[in-house]
């Protein structure tokens, strides 16, 4: 299978001598969900923005769908890998919920009933179909972020990238924004840089985890949080319930829900009879 994403030996620096990123290599495959985390100025948002052509390496490779993006454009990658901002604000510019999400879609060719059936079906998965006649300044800041994938969803790229999507939301977004990244992993292959870590936790099949633009560790949700070293190098704790597991004596190390802290919590009550 032909990984969506093929990051080779990339460095990557904003200014001369300034090195962000170090010899990156991973790959994506199609399916997965992927956080990216890590402590603020890690390289995160910059290794991301070379999968859609919006930074292009100082050295090494990216590839999309088995081709290198050196020669293209990043409207052309947008077809492919779909960017949602961290700041909704940075990405909304029309004066209509509808004609925002429209916008991508009608500027590859699509029209008509293919044009509409793309955003009403966006904006239905987002839970907006409701408001797609308003401004989008009229919506609170839960609601922008939506419509902002709503756009990215419109184009049906292969990657969706969600950028810190929980930042700003109050329980009932954190909720939405959980079973919206369930509904997207059905049909789309997401990363998420986040710094939620009960998110990541419940969403992510994969955890990528940064420090000064290296990856200290690639590998399984239940394996990332038992790394408290590199969790303590990168400023950032495991989830509130894998914490609480990890101080008390005799429960596994890398529970990370509820549920499976009160299955340890029955195992080792059994085990004291």
């Amino acid at each position: 299978m032909t990984p969506i994403i093929s990051a080779k030996k990339i460095c990557f620096e904003y200014f001369k001598g300034i090195k962000v990123l170090k010899n990156i290599n991973f790959e994506i495959n199609k399916g997965e969900v992927v956080a990216i985390i890590g402590q603020n100025g890690s390289g995160k948002t910059t290794l991301v923005k070379h999968f859609n052509g919006l930074l292009s390496p100082t050295k090494g490779e990216i590839i999309v769908k088995g081709e290198p993006t050196l020669n293209k454009t990043v409207a052309q990658l947008s077809r492919i890998s779909g960017y949602v901002f961290q700041n909704p604000d940075d990405q909304i510019f029309n004066s209509v919920v509808e004609k925002e999400v429209a916008f991508g879609p009608s500027n590859i060719g699509l029209k008509g009933k293919e044009l509409k059936d793309r955003v009403n079906n966006a904006l239905n998965l987002v839970g907006l179909f409701e408001k797609r006649k308003m401004h989008p300044l009229d919506l609170d800041l839960n609601q922008k972020k939506l419509v902002a994938i709503a756009s990215m969803i419109a184009m049906k790229p292969d990657l969706l990238m969600l950028d810190e999507p929980t930042t700003g939301q109050d329980h009932a977004g954190l909720i939405r924004v959980e079973n919206l990244i369930n509904e997207l992993r059905k049909d789309y292959t997401v990363i998420i840089i986040s710094h939620d870590m009960n998110l990541v936790s419940r969403v992510a099949s994969r955890i990528v985890m940064m420090c000064e633009g290296e990856i200290l560790f690639d590998g399984e949700p239940k394996k990332a949080f038992t790394k408290n070293a590199l969790l303590k190098k990168t400023y950032l704790k495991p989830p509130v319930i894998t914490e609480l597991a990890q101080s008390l004596k005799g429960f596994k190390k890398d529970i990370l829900t509820v549920d499976e802290f009160m299955e340890d919590l029955m195992r080792i009550k059994k085990k004291k009879k």
